[in-house]
């Protein structure tokens, strides 16, 4: 009786096994990137924004794999993912893929990776070395051109800064004292984070806390001011009877009580119905 041998799954990891090691400002930057163009596009169903989630190219080949901190790919569903496999998505790729680079990483995304994504049509590739490790200026930027990368071109901003335009995303990347930022010049603003838009939202929110308050203390002084001008005028109309009452003038209940003389005699006129 012959048997049929069983085929062995194969298996596509969700993750190496292993703790993802950032520093402090690759992992501030990657979650920025992901959250501005997450937000920036989050109108559009067919576009889908994520950083380092292991994406597949190559059916049957788990190790076919790459893992960019940033990425977006156009024309598939907007929905969570564990991992990302192209021939379950219309082979659908990244178009943008932007890496945190710094001097432990720098012969992979200096070399490795970005044959790899020319080979995969990926169409621009960014890298951003917020520490300054071995990129000056911080920022540079690829369009793939006949298979291979070619540096897109950087205007300055000012003495210290520059952009560089990325026709995939509609955006300019800026380098801003050393910090990256997205900016639509559509609108003339800058992408913001959720945290950076929740923070925002509760500055607003203080600030418009404190004009509240600034106006009820200075209607709480203008009303203490009436008052206080009431009853100053109260003493007086209480005043001159009594010192007219001792043969006091009026001209000189008006300099006794620092006041004209049409001042005292307003307060002598009965009030008009």
């Amino acid at each position: 009786m012959s048997s049929t041998p069983l085929k062995t799954a194969i298996v596509y990891p969700d993750s190496d096994g292993a703790p993802m090691a950032e520093s402090d400002s690759a992992r501030d930057y990657l979650t920025y990137s992901v959250e501005a163009l997450q937000l920036y596009f989050q109108d559009r169903e067919n576009v889908y924004v994520s950083g380092n989630l292991f994406i597949y190219y190559q059916q049957g080949t788990p190790s076919a794999v790459i893992a960019p901190d940033v990425f977006v790919i156009f024309g598939v569903e907007k929905k969570l993912r564990m991992s990302y496999k192209t021939w379950e998505e219309n082979n659908q790729i990244p178009q943008f893929i932007l890496e945190i680079t710094s001097k432990t990483t720098q012969i992979q995304d200096e070399e490795d990776k970005p044959i790899k994504y020319a080979r995969l049509g990926v169409r621009e590739y960014f890298q951003y070395d917020p520490t300054g490790d071995y990129l000056n200026p911080q920022l540079k930027g690829a369009t793939l051109s006949e298979g291979k990368y070619k540096s897109k071109i950087a205007t300055k901003i000012d003495e210290r800064d520059y952009k560089i335009v990325s026709e995939v995303l509609g955006l300019e990347l800026h380098l801003r004292k050393g910090k990256l930022r997205f900016f639509d010049s559509s609108t003339g603003e800058y992408l913001r984070s959720y945290q950076e838009i929740e923070l925002a939202r509760q500055q607003a929110e203080l600030e418009s806390q404190q004009e509240r308050i600034a106006r009820q203390q200075a209607e709480l002084e203008s009303q203490q001011e009436r008052i206080a001008r009431q009853q100053a005028e109260e003493r007086i109309k209480e005043a001159i009877p009594r010192l007219q009452a001792l043969g006091l003038s009026l001209e000189q209940i008006a300099s006794t009580l620092n006041l004209s003389l049409g001042e005292i005699e307003s307060f002598l006129t009965p009030p008009q119905d």
